[in-house]
């Protein structure tokens, strides 16, 4: 993956752990409303999340899905919980999830 891709690829990661708003109104805002790029540029990725995420089962991620599933992604990559995924941490838990969820 180009350092480019994977640095723009961080940056949807680390805005998908950050607080949603508390008031009522503001419920149906994303936390990362381009998660869904996070998914479109790693097939693995993708595979993944469409299976444990889409919870309307049409094969597809909406952009809700994708901030769910990216939110997801992030606590399962940020191996050292300092709110920030590494380039290695992504590739660790990209590897993490194809080996266990995915199909090849």
């Amino acid at each position: 993956m180009r350092s480019d891709c994977m640095i723009a690829l961080l940056a949807l990661i680390a805005a998908a752990g950050q607080a949603a708003p508390a008031s009522i109104a503001e419920d149906f805002r994303l936390t990362n409303p381009r998660a869904i790029e996070l998914f479109e540029r790693d097939p693995r990725l993708m595979q993944w999340a469409v299976r444990a995420f889409d919870a309307n089962g049409d094969g597809h991620l909406s952009i809700r899905e994708a901030d769910t599933a990216a939110i997801e992604f992030k606590r399962i990559a940020d191996g050292d919980t300092d709110g920030q995924v590494t380039p290695t941490e992504y590739r660790s838990a990209s590897d993490f999830i194809a080996a266990r969820w995915t199909s090849n």
